[in-house]
């Protein structure tokens, strides 16, 4: 739903979109009763003045009988010609009566659009204008008439009402295109709308719903009123739409749809039904006086801001060089309407974008920062990159400590850390950046096969899943699944459709995406290196730091882009431990135009010797993946004299070269700025030449620090990545650690290692037995405590209101049970993270805590003690975490690194236990504990070179070469890893012939 929203330089702001209301009527003035007399005049000078003037001139044209053959003979004379072009005079004539007859009745009306006449084309429009002119002075035209101001418009607009009515309230027009369409079918679409809601509200079919109060833990939602009076719950979002912002008794109003209060007033479209309904008070004799009351106030409420509203038209100032950014108003059916997983699940069905919804009255009382909830691709690339870091992390010190593994645990966040990753948590959306992903290089993949070249994109509009493309010229139809959109100039993917496409080898198209901002339920991302000149961004030197850090930390870690180059000046040294191998730093303006320009030269030559007229032409070709990466340069302090002079020159060019330019300035004046945005301190990013008021995207200093943070964290240190066994390092101890003894026998267990399993509850009924066994698997896996907001995003990732959420912990709460002293096994902690009780324990549990007892304590001593522990851990290995997990569930795991810990973990037993038989010489034992571990850690190294190591010792050249086979067979086309190759070459210098004589 496009809406325009005023900018600073006072642009057009339209009304919302809400119930329509009658128009404010206007003065009529002498002007109007002239145009309504040259109209009057003209019409009957057109219907009653051209029939008789061919009557009298020309008289009957058509023969007085049927054709005959002599007659088809006859020679043709100028009197044929005329009579022939009477016919055709008279036939226009006729169609423009019956277009006149058609507007006339459906303005007389005020019902309905005008039909169509057949191939009437201007006809019709010149009639729609005479007779909208002549009842310009009439009381029920008034408000409606569309003025002979739009006289000559072209008929495209008539032909699609909804886009032209439309393009009054979008910001602005498109990229370098005016928006076709006829405004005075815009204003008649208005006018059904209008009398229609008129006519309705005379006849009392208006209907109204008040929210009723909870009953026992059930919360009254907007989804269960449309499911109970509309037939549909995912209609919800009608309901929000009319009552959207409208005061309500209590004096608060409307702004998210999941946040309802009991005693609200709800205007209901007019299809509703159901006895809980009112119609309009004074005819609801059950309904209470105060009731009434309440309803007649809010019902005038509708009216006023209708009128305070409805006469804001008009457009702002236009920058014709540079184009405008729209939004799309075309929505295919279906978009937005998720799958349901159970009852509570439904209520989050078609929220897209509401991940962050759900709880966001409670924001600061957790402290989770909202700038990276409400920026879900950001989000997710953080979250994505930050648990690549881990995975890596722990990856290195695996392999610098053979025989025991270092840094077993990554240190748990604390403080502003932990709160960043709670965000992150909530806020990201890893779906929706694999489907963006999957979207532009399946249009890139579509588009190579019919050997066309990749438009330019100057921008894309994510609105409830469905992507929308918007180019910069008309570049054709384009290829299935994709539609076109509003016009020729967007291109447009349903969420649907996108979910069909799989992973392929193709280079990102349009790596340079970034979000800059939302407008309602459309997020936009700016396509920076297709920019054609510099973007400029103004305001306060604080604002602008937050959004160049939000842009930067997007590009270096989005999901969508291969290889980039990202270029800060005068900004964002801490940033860099987010992607080193992509962020650069430059320390001023001199060196930065040095280095552009002997980039510029580089990407101008590249290009004319590889004959492409573009870096888009470049990557659907053979070079796709390493010479046409974008170079994206970050400028935050405003350049000054020559140097803004140079830095325009070489963005002049940088599009066709795939180089962007994004740079703050103060004064908001700079030398070849194409596009100029401003950041306010509200929050607001404002373009007037783009005609765009977005709520900005942002990621303030705290924040960056505290994400920063989280990245740093997370790499091991210096010593002990390149540490070694023997260097009286200790490993880190788990975060929750288990009585390992008999007296330690827990009152919950659960088997998180294989089959999920739980031992000491009863399985609880119905279909939120799954929901709730997902719960607790997520709470046994962070025992330092999992923030509420987590827990709703993580089970339903389409969003949640409080009320379902707060209902599963209350469930999970009653299902857990309580300690013999009374206080219950699921509790909150001072920060209101949700923790368990030490008497819940899962098999991960133990195993860690058995690991570090037989390394770090009782078994470090006792030979015995660590034997039996290596081997009891080894014992509760019985597969991969959560093996029978259902499809479609557990998708939260994505953004953990259980998956890397848990078989490092393993083949740290196995390594350990190997160990302690090889002192005693029992190499077969060793070799089966290795074998038990390789069963979880397939793709461990560490414990095929000690299998090497321990079956050699056996002194049978055939088995050693046997495990070599099998070694190679599972290395695959990768090949045996340098260390392996290294280790066979030592202990069977023969092992390659031995493979060939297998083959």
């Amino acid at each position: 739903m496009a809406r325009t929203t005023s900018s600073s330089t006072g642009g057009p702001s339209a009304p919302r979109n809400r119930t329509p209301q009658p128009l404010p009527r206007r003065r009529r003035t002498f002007g109007d009763f002239v145009k309504a007399f040259l109209a009057f005049v003209a019409l009957a000078a057109l219907v009653f003045g051209v029939p008789g003037a061919l009557a009298i001139a020309v008289g009957w044209p058509l023969p007085g009988g049927a054709p005959s053959l002599d007659w088809l003979q006859q020679e043709i004379t100028v009197g044929t010609f005329v009579n022939v072009l009477t016919v055709v005079v008279w036939l226009a004539w006729a169609q423009f009566t019956a277009c006149v007859l058609v507007e006339v009745k459906a303005a007389l009306s005020g019902v309905g659009m005008p039909g169509r006449v057949p191939g009437a084309g201007g006809s019709q429009l010149l009639a729609r204008q005479l007779v909208a002119a002549l009842l310009l002075v009439g009381a029920t035209a008034a408000s409606f008439a569309p003025g002979l101001s739009q006289f000559g418009q072209s008929l495209e607009g008539n032909q699609k009402p909804a886009s032209a009515a439309s393009a009054q309230q979008t910001p602005g027009g498109l990229f370098g295109q005016e928006q076709a369409g006829s405004a005075a079918s815009a204003v008649a679409e208005q006018a059904e709308q209008v009398a229609a809601h008129a006519d309705g509200s005379k006849s009392g079919d208006t209907k109204y719903y008040r929210i009723q109060p909870p009953e026992g833990r059930h919360h009254d939602s907007m989804w269960e009123i449309a499911e109970r009076h509309l037939g549909d719950g995912r209609r919800y979002k009608e309901i929000y739409q009319l009552n959207k912002d409208r005061e309500q008794p209590d004096g608060s109003r409307l702004s998210e749809a999941s946040l309802i209060r009991p005693g609200w007033i709800m205007e209901m479209p007019a299809d509703a039904h159901g006895g809980e309904l009112v119609e309009m008070p004074d005819e609801a004799p059950k309904v209470s006086q105060d009731v009434k009351e309440q309803i007649s106030d809010y019902a005038k409420s509708g009216q006023k801001g209708s009128e305070q509203g409805g006469g804001q038209q008009g457009g702002g100032s236009v920058d014709r060089d540079t184009a405008h950014i729209t939004i799309p108003e075309q929505r295919p059916s279906g978009a937005g309407k998720g799958q349901g997983q159970g009852q509570e699940q439904g209520q989050g069905q078609g929220q897209q974008e509401a991940t962050a919804t759900a709880g966001q009255s409670e924001g600061s009382s957790f402290g989770l920062p909202e700038a990276l909830i409400g920026a879900p691709l950001l989000a997710a690339g953080l979250l994505g990159a930050l648990g690549r870091r881990r995975r890596h992390a722990l990856w290195q010190s695996a392999m610098g400590a053979v025989g025991g593994r270092r840094g077993m645990e990554p240190p748990t966040p604390t403080g502003g850390a932990a709160d960043a990753q709670d965000a992150l948590l909530v806020g990201a959306d890893p779906e929706g950046v694999r489907l963006l992903d999957l979207s532009l290089r399946g249009l890139a993949a579509a588009l190579a096969e019919e050997s066309r070249a990749l438009p330019t994109v100057y921008a894309a509009w994510l609105s409830n899943g469905d992507l929308h493309l918007q180019l910069a010229q008309p570049a054709g139809r384009p290829p299935a699944p994709w539609q076109l959109g509003q016009d020729q100039t967007f291109w447009m993917l349903a969420r649907t459709d996108a979910e069909r496409y799989e992973d392929m080898d193709t280079a990102a198209p349009y790596p340079g995406l970034v979000s800059l901002g939302t407008l309602d339920d459309s997020r936009l991302l700016l396509n920076l290196e297709a920019v054609p000149g510099v973007v400029s961004l103004s305001g306060t030197e604080a604002d602008r730091a937050a959004v160049f850090a939000s842009v930067a930390a997007e590009l270096a870690t989005n999901g969508w882009s291969d290889r980039m180059t990202i270029t800060l000046v005068g900004f964002g040294q801490d940033l860099t431990p987010l992607a080193p191998n992509r962020l650069r730093h430059l320390d001023g303006i001199e060196a930065l135009i040095e280095t552009m320009e002997a980039e510029t030269r580089q990407r101008r030559g590249a290009l004319g010797a590889a004959g492409h007229d573009s870096v888009l032409t470049g990557r659907t070709g053979p070079a796709q993946h390493t010479r046409w990466a974008p170079h994206l340069v970050l400028l935050a302090a405003e350049p000054e004299g020559d140097d803004a002079v140079k830095l325009a020159e070489l963005a002049a060019d940088a599009s066709r070269l795939g180089i962007g330019y994004l740079v703050g300035t103060e004064s908001g004046d700079l030398p070849g700025a194409a596009w100029e945005m401003e950041i306010t301190p509200e929050g607001k990013l404002l373009a007037p030449l783009l005609g765009l008021e977005l709520e900005a995207q942002a990621l303030p200093e705290a924040q960056q620090r505290a994400v920063v943070e989280l990245f740093r964290d997370a790499d091991p240190g210096e010593e002990e990545g390149r540490g070694g066994a023997g260097t009286g390092r200790t490993a880190a101890t788990p975060p929750f650690l288990v009585d390992v003894t008999e007296q330690g026998r827990p009152a919950v267990y659960a088997r998180l290692v294989g089959t999920y399993e739980i031992i000491g509850l009863d399985t609880p009924d119905g279909e939120r037995s799954p929901l709730m066994h997902e719960a607790l698997a997520l709470l046994l896996m962070h025992r330092e405590g999992v923030h509420p907001r987590v827990l709703s995003s993580a089970l339903w990732p389409r969003g949640v209101t409080e009320d379902v959420r707060d209902a599963l912990i209350e469930r999970l709460r009653e299902w857990l049970g309580t300690e013999p002293d009374g206080t219950p096994r699921l509790r909150a902690d001072g920060n209101g993270r949700l923790t368990l009780a030490k008497s819940v324990v899962s098999d991960l549990d133990v195993l860690r805590s058995l690991y570090h007892e037989a390394t770090q304590g009782r078994g470090a001593n006792s030979r015995a003690v660590r034997g039996r522990m290596l081997t009891d851990a080894l014992v509760l290995v019985r597969g991969p975490l959560l093996s029978d997990r259902p499809q479609g569930r557990y998708a939260w795991l994505t953004h953990e690194i259980i998956d890397a810990q848990l078989p490092l973990l393993v083949a740290d037993i196995g390594l350990a236990l190997c160990e302690f038989h090889l002192e005693k010489g029992r190499a077969e034992k060793a070799i089966e504990a290795l074998n038990a571990s390789l069963n979880s850690a397939p793709g461990d190294e560490r414990l095929w070179n000690e299998l090497l190591r321990a079956t050699h010792t056996l002194g049978d050249p055939g088995r050693l070469q046997q495990v070599a086979t099998d070694l190679v067979a599972r290395s695959g086309a990768r090949g045996v890893p340098p260390r392996t190759e290294a280790l066979l070459d030592e202990l069977l210098p023969t092992w390659r012939s031995g493979l060939t004589a297998v083959s």
